[in-house]
């Protein structure tokens, strides 16, 4: 698994073996971010990006390499917040992350120094119903920018609806993985 672009291209990470931990794959990554780059007036720029169900890190790791300013990464897995933070310390960006062993459906307080996010990332665990409760949470705790965008990975068989605030504005199968792109209008 690597960085597939910006100032880290092509940088290795690190990721447990097994299947605890599923990382989105360098392709659906890159696919998403192609997404992402058309959505992004201003690009990555000057952008909070929340991780949660963090893993490797790779997706906010990915929105640092290309230009994210800050990136808070929540996991609640002891073992994957040990990956993470050897690929932020390997990566050269242990001072703009934020590194949070925390639940994603009980997230409390965002933490300082870090803003709401422009931008957040939910990939966990497929076929547990985590997406609704996470996303709940992140507007409950204040952690979202107006008009922040949530790219939500799920098993494609999955369906969601979107809680109060938050709509589908955009939808991608990639095999067995179902991105959707939603809105807070908080």
């Amino acid at each position: 698994m690597r960085i597939v672009g910006g100032r880290n291209r092509g940088r290795a990470l690190k990721a447990p073996k097994g299947q605890a931990t599923r990382p989105t794959s360098d392709r659906t990554r890159e696919s998403v971010f192609n997404i992402l780059n058309s959505r992004l007036a201003d690009g990555f720029q000057d952008l909070t990006v929340i991780d949660l169900f963090a893993g490797t890190g790779a997706l906010g790791l990915e929105a640092l390499s290309r230009g994210a300013e800050q990136a808070v990464l929540v996991d609640n897995d002891r073992a994957a917040i040990k990956f993470i933070e050897e690929n932020v310390r390997e990566l050269g960006e242990v001072d703009n992350v934020t590194i949070l062993k925390r639940e994603a459906t009980n997230l409390g307080p965002l933490p300082s120094p870090a803003n709401p996010a422009g931008l957040v990332f939910l990939d966990p665990p497929y076929k547990q119903g985590l997406v609704e409760p996470a996303l709940i949470s992140l507007r409950d705790n204040e952690w979202l920018a107006e008009k922040s965008l949530c790219i939500v990975e799920m098993d494609a068989k999955e369906s969601f609806e979107p809680p109060d605030k938050f709509s589908v504005i955009d939808q991608r199968k990639y095999g067995k993985a179902a991105i959707h792109i939603l809105i807070f209008a908080g």
